[in-house]
């Protein structure tokens, strides 16, 4: 089973993002994804960025996952 996990982008360097999964950020790649852009919610897969969610959708997911976690 594959796993995309859901961020917000909180900078773009050299072809990388910055990545916040709530309070922890990784960098992922963005050679799969050009258009990406700053405050942008992605999914990311196996250190790369293989979706932009639209806003309402990114939000609805960072609820959920706080919630699961027990953070919402």
């Amino acid at each position: 089973m594959c796993l995309a996990i859901p961020g917000r982008i909180v900078s773009i360097e050299d072809g990388y993002a910055a990545i916040d999964y709530g309070g922890v950020s990784k960098r992922a790649s963005l050679r799969l994804m050009k258009t990406a852009k700053v405050g942008d919610y992605a999914l990311v897969h196996a250190g790369f960025v293989i979706q932009i969610l639209d806003q309402d959708a990114g939000e609805e997911l960072e609820k959920l996952i706080g919630e699961t976690l027990g953070n919402g």
